[in-house]
């Protein structure tokens, strides 16, 4: 269940500025992979948007919407980190999503004296941590974060929607539907496809004629 337990632990130990940390876009067949991280004051008034806050897989993209903003009007800082599709397929999805997390980390100011992060560790963060397992479903930072990145991303895919026109990216936001894998095998890859994802590598080969 969502909770402020691990941030309130952590603020009994003296750390004031606890940043929750999550991606969205490790799955897809293309676009970027992008990571939010968020400090929340260590006081929160009970209200409408904060009852709503979930593991943003469990959103509606409305909802989703909606607490973006509230979200980021409570936060004391956050910081969005994006590694593009090119760089997924040369450092591969689990780097690329660990460098995200830290361009994340780095934008936030004031800075974080302790990460909250779903499932991953940083080690390229010198920062005390915590890899959260299903952090984004019972801990109430990450939760906030997964939400921001996904928005985020979501709104950055329906922009390539328009640059990149025929996948349907703006609606399925580069995930491998039925409908993105029948596009690919007509059309081939385009620039923000991850050409490493065995989809697209076989869609190039269809494409190529070989």
């Amino acid at each position: 269940m969502l909770s402020l337990a691990e941030e309130k632990a952590l603020y009994a130990q003296g750390y004031r500025y606890v940043a929750g940390i999550d991606e969205a876009g490790r799955g897809p067949l293309a676009g970027p992979v992008v990571a939010a991280a968020v400090v929340l004051p260590k006081r929160i008034k009970r209200s409408v948007w904060v009852e709503k806050v979930k593991d943003s897989k469990l959103l509606t993209p409305l909802q989703r919407e909606n607490l973006f903003d509230s979200i980021k009007d409570t936060v004391i800082s956050f910081g969005i980190g994006m590694i593009s599709s090119q760089t997924i397929d040369i450092q591969g999805i689990a780097k690329a999503t660990r460098l995200a997390m830290k361009q994340a980390v780095d934008q936030l100011s004031p800075p974080a004296e302790y990460l909250l992060i779903d499932y991953f560790k940083l080690p390229e963060v010198r920062l005390p941590q915590k890899g959260v397992i299903e952090g984004d479903s019972i801990c109430f930072s990450i939760a906030c974060a997964s939400i921001i990145a996904k928005v985020v991303r979501d709104r950055l895919m329906v922009e390539f929607d328009k640059l990149y026109p025929g996948y349907g990216l703006a609606d399925h936001k580069g995930y491998g539907t039925r409908k993105h894998l029948e596009c690919l095998r007509r059309l081939g890859p385009c620039p923000i496809h991850r050409r490493s994802f065995q989809p697209v590598q076989e869609a190039a080969l269809t494409d190529d004629g070989t």
